[in-house]
């Protein structure tokens, strides 16, 4: 989704199941979210005042979860920017391919769950913020 905008990028209740001995959450393809999971990765033990991210996917679409503690994310897609926090392990933030993203504000022992629809790809990056927004462009 090349033509992307931040404000395609959805935040999603999951579906919670309540149990007095602890709650529970599944995520299954195409259904709760729009694309089949291929790769599944998780960030942890980021250090104080650090970000992640720095990127844009020109194909992946992503969710983003804070499995644990939170963290904000800043959308930007060329023209506009948007933040939002995740601080619930059943919210998680649908984020089309073609938006620029940094992650940051991360809480002690917080961790980013990250489920793709791509096996890894370097060449699906977009890691230089000026080539992104000629990529934008050109599109």
């Amino acid at each position: 989704m090349i033509n992307s905008s931040v404000n395609d990028c959805k935040v999603i209740q999951l579906p919670k199941i309540h149990n007095p001995a602890g709650n529970i959450t599944s995520i299954n393809n195409r259904n709760e979210i729009p694309f089949s999971i291929e790769r599944v990765y998780y960030l942890f033990d980021v250090p104080g005042g650090e970000s992640r991210g720095g990127h844009a996917h020109k194909a992946l679409q992503q969710l983003i979860i804070a499995a644990g503690g939170s963290f904000d994310i800043v959308l930007n897609d060329g023209l506009q920017q948007r933040r939002v926090q995740l601080n619930r392990p059943y919210i998680g933030l649908y984020m089309p391919s073609g938006i620029w993203r940094e992650l940051e504000n991360f809480s002690s022992g917080s961790t980013c769950l990250v489920l793709a629809s791509h096996k890894y790809d370097e060449d699906d990056y977009l890691r230089d913020y000026s080539r992104f927004s000629e990529w934008k462009l050109s599109k």
